[in-house]
């Protein structure tokens, strides 16, 4: 048996990125062997991983990184059970990472990310390593890799917003400035043409039902109908809405003010359209409690 020693225990402590009494207990169990215990922790975390891979994960972070040319951009959403895991450092360099990797060898697909390697490991496993060392289950939900018509602007809101914006004309503080409109006011389309007719139909309709409902005489209603629907798309998109940092302008006036245009946007939303679990906290104490006795 090799003698296990502190320079050991931190060597493969550095292979793995497990914590120091994880790393001893495997070179003790491994009889001293750095390979054998990195083996065996490979195969214990993979284990770990699949034992709360059922579990909910709505909370995370998102990263954008782009290209030297800003032509180029990634967004990728890792999403883990709890928000203090998602401020973790760990957490966070990997999800930076990620998104490097999906613009530096354009992948736009969660399979493709995860078979790529950074520093000669695959991002599986470094996520599985992740789960070990955090305890909660994680996963990479989504990846959106961008080649712009133009230029890329970016913006990120505290880790859980990300917004890439395609646009020509003005400069690097317009990009910005329409990537931060975008988080705030989260439009559905950049104009009205890109509203799908289903959408339209059902303003429509609940247009005209509320009219009708409200007495209004039949020939007015499709005049009605018309201005509910010309407001109703300056809302929801983002040539319509009002500019969130000059509430005298809208977005499309700032861009004819710099002889610019935006030929599309992304955004992802940290947990979007991911059905939490409600967590009856007394109910959850009692339980513990419980097994206790």
């Amino acid at each position: 048996m090799s003698q296990i020693t502190a320079t050991t225990v931190k060597e493969l402590r550095d292979l793995t990125g497990l914590g120091m009494m994880e790393c001893k207990k495997a070179l003790q169990e491994t009889g001293g062997s750095i390979k054998e215990a990195e083996d065996l922790l490979r195969i214990k975390r993979g284990s770990k991983a699949s034992k709360v891979s059922g579990r909910i994960a709505a909370e995370g972070a998102i990263s954008v990184h782009l290209d030297t040319e800003g032509k180029v951009g990634a967004l990728v959403e890792v999403n883990c059970e709890t928000d203090f895991v998602g401020k973790d450092k760990n957490f966070k360099n990997f999800v930076e990472s990620t998104a490097k990797v999906a613009v530096q060898e354009r992948v736009n697909s969660v399979e493709g990310l995860s078979d790529r390697s950074i520093q000669g490991e695959t991002i599986e496993s470094i996520r599985q390593s992740l789960v070990m060392k955090l305890g909660e289950n994680m996963s990479i939900r989504r990846v959106a890799l961008v080649e712009a018509v133009g230029t890329l602007g970016y913006y990120i809101h505290g880790g859980r917003i990300g917004v890439l914006v395609d646009f020509e004309g003005g400069d690097a503080e317009l990009g910005k400035d329409l990537a931060m409109h975008v988080a705030a006011m989260k439009p559905l389309a950049v104009s009205g043409e890109q509203i799908s007719k289903d959408i339209i139909d059902r303003e429509k309709q609940i247009a005209r039902e509320r009219a009708l409902d409200a007495g209004k005489p039949e020939q007015i209603v499709d005049k009605i109908v018309e201005g509910t629907v010309r407001k109703y798309l300056a809302e929801v998109t983002l040539l319509g809405q009002t500019f969130v940092k000059n509430d005298k302008q809208t977005i499309q006036e700032l861009l004819k003010s710099k002889e610019a245009k935006v030929h599309g946007f992304n955004m992802f939303i940290v947990g979007e359209g991911i059905e939490k679990k409600a967590t009856d906290f007394v109910a959850e104490v009692e339980a513990q409690a419980s097994k206790v006795q």
